[in-house]
């Protein structure tokens, strides 16, 4: 498997992948490194170290669900993380690197080593092509999470002219694209994803592994981000049509730091696992939840003493984390396509449906006495006030899934009714970030610029 992974190393698009490890051992002919087995394929794309953990994080610090104190955002954490914090135009000032930009990459490089060792065998074995599969999904999943941090939001009216990624689809080290247009970075994830979905197996014996619902959740979740809510509904249709198996709150523990049950623990939520970047700023210490977020639980909601615990400095962080750890969950998950269908409907004109569905999540949620729930299911009386509402406990439900919240604000600007302005006072000083502005895409690290010219964004 070092072999196998050292071959790889090398075909990475990064300034990193030029350096030599130390542990890199000689080998004397390219055939003991250049993986050519089903298992070689399988054990690549199993490497959880690099395909489930690091990716991009960073829209987190840039959201509106947290902040950090005075002497943390001045003082702690690196420098791009302090910029990002306060939307400055460089967030870098002379670093090279960032691995919400190379960690994504190096998932790319492994499929695509994978996809290109299935295609020569020419076969219709199906362990080899769910191995296909694998790797289609974990590209597409690499992809996205990079669009939402390295290019503008996605409108139809503008996304064959807008800025997208550079789409490695090859593991050939001298191939450097340039970047694509925002519309060729989407149809690339969409082709990658539904080839993926008539390819991958419906159950996986590990979550960190993508199945048939997984690539059905992220579609749901693609379609959603680009506004196609009638495919969004559709593909959720078939995600929740096969399991909807959701975590009673009332069995969780209120007190420990991190109450829920890991994928070990099978979590029955999670329909594929990842997990992002460790950044200073998202730590349990430094980061402080926004009162207007705490504020917004209802007594008997039982997600404000699940996921939020006190700081010794009165703060509160966020500990409702999936991933039972330090590091927040950015895979895919059943509570995020029940908002995701219920956002669709109620933007479809099916308010009645949308309701229901997020009555159905927060049974789960709220405090039972005697066994018997205390939640009263809400009512509506038109679309207009099932989006608020749902709009509202996505919101309460997902506040640190990945970027989620970033992604949200994002989409949100597009419509004038639901846009914010973020505000922030640092030392005394007033930063602020308006609906669509150009620091809602991060600048491309300028390792990337110093080996291949891309254009950068604007800020």
């Amino acid at each position: 498997m070092k072999n196998i992974i050292i071959y790889i190393l090398y075909g990475v698009l990064l300034l990193s992948c030029k350096k030599q490890d130390e542990w890199l051992e000689k080998k004397s002919g390219k055939s003991d490194i250049i993986p050519s087995t089903a298992d070689d394929f399988q054990a690549l794309l199993d490497n959880t170290d690099v395909m489930n953990v690091g990716y991009p994080a960073i829209g987190i610090i840039g959201a509106d669900n947290s902040y950090v104190l005075d002497q943390i955002a001045t003082t702690s954490g690196t420098v791009m993380e302090r910029n990002a914090y306060k939307w400055a135009q460089d967030i870098y000032e002379g670093n090279l690197l960032a691995s919400d930009w190379t960690n994504p990459y190096k998932v790319i490089e492994y499929a695509n080593v994978v996809i290109e060792g299935v295609e020569k065998f020419k076969t219709k074995d199906i362990r080899l092509l769910e191995i296909k599969g694998s790797a289609l999904f974990f590209r597409a999943f690499a992809y996205y999470q990079l669009a939402q941090i390295y290019s503008k939001q996605y409108k139809e009216t503008s996304a064959s002219s807008d800025l997208g990624l550079p789409l490695k689809l090859n593991s050939d080290v001298n191939d450097l694209p340039q970047r694509s247009t925002l519309k060729e970075t989407y149809d690339q994830i969409f082709k990658d994803l539904l080839e993926a979905e008539s390819l991958l197996p419906t159950k996986v014996d590990f979550k960190t592994r993508p199945s048939k619902p997984a690539a059905q959740g992220m579609l749901s979740k693609v379609y959603f981000n680009t506004q196609n809510y009638q495919k969004a509904k559709e593909f959720a249709d078939l995600v929740l049509a096969r399991n909807i198996e959701l975590l009673d709150f009332n069995i969780l523990s209120t007190t420990v730091n991190f109450p829920f049950p890991t994928i070990r623990n099978n979590n029955p939520e999670i329909i594929f696992y990842g997990e992002t970047n460790n950044y200073n700023f998202n730590n349990r210490q430094n980061m402080a939840v926004v009162k207007e977020l705490l504020d917004s639980y209802e007594p008997n909601d039982l997600r404000r003493k699940v996921f939020y615990r006190l700081n010794a400095n009165g703060t509160v962080n966020f500990g409702g984390r999936y991933t039972g750890g330090t590091a927040f969950f950015c895979g895919i998950a059943l509570n995020e396509i029940l908002t995701i269908r219920a956002e669709s409907l109620a933007r479809l004109g099916s308010f009645k449906e949308a309701i229901s569905d997020l009555n159905l999540l927060l049974k789960y949620r709220w405090k039972k006495e005697n066994g018997i729930s205390t939640y009263i299911d809400k009512s509506v009386q038109n679309s207009d006030e099932a989006l608020s509402l749902i709009i509202l406990e996505r919101r309460k439900e997902l506040p640190f899934t990945g970027n989620l919240r970033w992604e949200d604000l994002r989409r949100f600007n597009l419509d004038s009714k639901n846009a914010i302005t973020i505000t922030r006072t640092i030392a005394g000083e007033n930063y602020k970030i308006e609906p669509n502005s150009p620091r809602y895409v991060f600048p491309i690290p300028p390792v990337e610029i110093n080996l291949n010219p891309l254009i950068q964004n604007i800020r």
